[in-house]
């Protein structure tokens, strides 16, 4: 995959992102219920969106980062070794910063 399919695919999904997260916090703004166990229940799905919330958050970090990577002219180079990192790590992991040997370092 070239560079420009890359980035495109980061941007695509940076906006996939960004419109979820903001229906998130649309959601999780909402008035509660006034009814107890409705409260109960929309608390639970409150935690729910914003675990997941965070989540995103940490994704389009490691999305913009990459970005940024792309605009630097060091997208694809390992910030660990500064070996290339392979067509199908950044296939699968298309923000990954560490090659597949510094990654597995780095989290063991």
């Amino acid at each position: 995959m070239d560079l420009s399919t890359r980035k495109q695919a980061l941007e695509a999904r940076r906006a996939e992102l960004t419109g979820h997260l903001g229906r998130v916090e649309h959601t999780l703004d909402a008035p509660m219920p006034k009814d107890w166990e409705d409260r109960a229940s929309e608390r639970q799905g409150d935690e729910v969106l914003e675990s997941l919330g965070k989540a995103e958050l940490d994704e389009l970090r490691r999305i913009d980062a990459a970005l940024a990577r792309i605009r630097a002219g060091t997208y694809g180079i390992c910030a660990g070794c500064g070996e290339r990192i392979s067509d199908a790590r950044l296939d699968l992991l298309p923000a990954a910063p560490l090659c597949k040997t510094c990654a597995g370092a780095a989290a063991g």
